[in-house]
């Protein structure tokens, strides 16, 4: 049985999804899950917006030019995403979902002003020691070309699939001392959620991130790993894999450390806190 495709003609809004994904919370609790929808989501004809190119380069650190950051494109397709797990047959809830990974293969440098065809799917559903796993994977075309590519691991903690857990790999953090400090406001949730659509609730205050269990809100993996990019600057080639992984939460308002180091071309970068536990934990391959 194949894939159900939906066209969309415009990008869903993704403060109501998650207005919605919240809703879910009370209804999609820690189920038996044997499946995922067959179900993809397609935008067509999508124009980069240039200012909000220029925010979010602003905000994650990234030289304002006309070739875009790989994160960006990750942010391209995040409403897909948002609309596929807030259905009501997705079994997880949006809301409670952990992002516990990511990759993405740049297969060259794409333009601000190039125009993109979007695709997002849910697959890989798997038993995890605390719940369920299961990828959001996106592709982006320019024409007939793929350009971009990745996916989002999340964890549904309690959600039960049949079979017995595979122990993921872990990437190793660099073994040098860091070379950059970042300070991080209170507010720099809010500003990254402006630029990137991501406005979980965790992100945006301290009032609102008590509500799950954080003390004060938390800075979003994504900015993260855009953070850790842009750290790299003019080093980063023009056609690369990069993967991270996502450990403990940054506590907003923060200070972290980025250390990186390069063998034979590739890369291996870590954002550390004081006592050097990581954060993320990052590599990167030219191609």
């Amino acid at each position: 049985m194949g894939r159900d495709v939906r066209s969309l003609s415009s990008p869903p809004d993704t403060g109501k999804l998650l207005v919605k994904g919240l809703t879910g919370a009370l209804t999609k609790r820690g189920a038996s899950v044997s499946a995922l929808p067959e179900r993809s989501y397609l935008l067509m004809d999508q124009k980069q917006d240039l200012a909000l190119l220029a925010g979010y380069d602003r905000v994650c650190g990234f030289t304002l030019r006309d070739d875009v950051p790989a994160t960006w494109l990750h942010v391209q397709t995040f409403p897909l995403q948002a609309a596929l797990m807030a259905e009501d047959d997705f079994p997880f809830s949006l809301a409670g979902l952990v992002h516990v990974s990511n990759e993405m293969t740049q297969h060259r440098r794409v333009s601000v002003s190039e125009t993109l065809r979007i695709k997002v799917w849910a697959d890989n559903l798997r038993p995890h020691a605390k719940g369920a796993v299961f990828d959001m994977r996106g592709e982006i075309h320019v024409g007939d070309e793929l350009v971009w590519e990745g996916t989002s691991n999340y964890l549904a903690t309690g959600a039960k699939v049949a079979g017995e857990p595979v122990k993921a790999e872990r990437l190793a953090a660099p073994a040098v001392e860091p070379s950059q400090m970042w300070r991080l406001p209170a507010n720099l949730g809010r500003q990254y959620a402006a630029v990137s659509g991501d406005s979980n609730p965790i992100h945006l205050s301290a009032a609102t991130a008590r509500l799950f269990g954080f003390p004060r809100a938390i800075i979003h993996g994504m900015w993260t790993h855009a953070r850790a990019l842009a750290a790299l600057g003019g080093r980063l080639p023009s056609a690369y894999s990069v993967r991270v992984q996502f450990a403990k939460p940054i506590l907003l308002p923060g200070r972290v450390f980025f250390a990186s180091e390069q063998s034979d071309g590739d890369w291996a970068f870590s954002v550390v806190n004081k006592e050097g536990k990581p954060h993320l934990v990052g590599d990167l391959t030219p191609l």
